[in-house]
């Protein structure tokens, strides 16, 4: 893995002897992974839906090379660059957000998209990893007395993501930026009695969640008694690794495809399981923990509050979203529309991960003297 020499003292050069070679190498077999399966999994999806066979192809491919730009360039930042990135990230989603609520298209009970210039956006992507680093600064902020002086301002930008999350309503999304937040502020000190607090308050939240949204209630109650509703979708994704064996059916020998409505997106794995078999789902489950794990042996050391808070949102971000795709798709927990990073079809969750990604190396590059944090 040796393109440069050490010599070279270009911006490249030194990014690329700076970066975490290995998880590149990771991030780029998922992408290749997703392209893949873009090709498997989203034709027969356009042609029940009376589009053009590989009109979902040629979209993933489109948004694929901007993403690749945007997670090299963003990498390529210090952390004070992250940050302000960030925060200029988050204010103009928070705003997209508010004008979603108000004029964006309303899918399947849910008003989380808006059309710009022809392409359907979800902001609410491009807040998470957003909202993990800047709730990271305001959480290692400490005023001159040595007091944590951001947690009130962490609260309250908490406070109004999840409110604006659950008026779309995306009750999936707000379970994972809660975890993020709470890890957080697990590690920036919360107090034993505030774990407690807050773990009551997460039981209560999802209790009322159960009672006060309609299709979350239908989902627990069909995960519980499969029998009690529609369980379509998980059902043929069972049938589908059934059928798929240690080493598959074959690309593009897949049945499942066919008939799960969203087999590109929330059901992919499903697909993998079928057309490719056990062994290359465990080869991408490896590749998940691989990024995940090997974050987190980089930050364990590391000295500065705001870089470890900040990788560490980014990291249960971006495991989280894995596990709960997979873990649906395999009947362990409810099923929730989340996408399999760089896997599932969707530009928005793309576009947003290599976001999250280009911000993740940007903050474990190794740091040659005083660049900026």
């Amino acid at each position: 893995m040796i393109f440069f020499d050490r010599t070279d003292t270009s911006v490249v050069a030194r990014w690329w002897w700076t970066i975490d070679q290995w998880t590149v190498a990771a991030i780029a077999l998922l992408i290749v992974f997703g392209a893949i399966l873009s090709l498997a999994a989203s034709p027969p999806v356009a042609d029940r839906l009376g589009y053009d066979s590989y009109h979902f192809v040629r979209r993933q491919l489109f948004f694929m090379p901007l993403a690749i730009m945007l997670l090299i360039g963003v990498s390529l930042l210090s952390p004070r660059g992250v940050r302000r990135l960030a925060a200029i990230i988050l204010g103009l989603g928070i705003v997209a957000v508010i004008a979603t609520l108000a004029f964006g298209s309303e899918i399947k009970g849910a008003r989380r998209w808006i059309s710009i210039a022809g392409f359907t956006l979800q902001p609410s992507e491009f807040i998470k990893p957003c909202f993990a680093v800047i709730a990271a600064w305001l959480f290692a902020m400490r005023s001159e007395d040595g007091r944590h002086s951001g947690r009130t301002a962490s609260i309250l930008l908490f406070g109004l993501v999840t409110a604006l999350l659950l008026m779309q309503p995306d009750v999936g999304m707000t379970v994972v930026v809660s975890a993020v937040w709470f890890t957080q502020f697990f590690l920036a000190g919360l107090p034993l009695f505030g774990v407690g607090l807050f773990v009551a308050a997460g039981f209560g939240g999802a209790v009322a969640a159960y009672f006060l949204f309609p299709h979350v209630a239908s989902r627990i109650d069909r995960f519980i008694d499969p029998t009690s509703g529609d369980s379509y979708q998980v059902a043929r994704s069972m049938e589908a690794f059934t059928k798929g064996g240690a080493f598959g059916r074959g690309p593009g020998e897949g049945s499942v495809k066919s008939f799960l409505p969203d087999a590109h997106t929330d059901f992919v794995f499903a697909v993998v399981g079928e057309e490719f078999g056990l062994v290359a789902c465990l080869i991408l489950v490896g590749l998940f923990a691989f990024v995940v794990l090997r974050g987190f042996g980089q930050i364990i050391k590391e000295s500065n509050l705001f870089v470890l808070l900040a990788a560490t949102g980014l990291l249960v971000q971006f495991g989280l979203q894995a596990l709960v795709n997979m873990g649906s798709t395999l009947q362990l927990m409810p099923t929730k529309g989340m996408t399999l990073p760089f896997i599932s079809y969707g530009g928005s969750s793309l576009v947003a991960i290599a976001l999250c990604i280009g911000m993740l190396l940007a903050l474990t590059r190794r740091r040659v003297g005083q660049e900026p944090v």
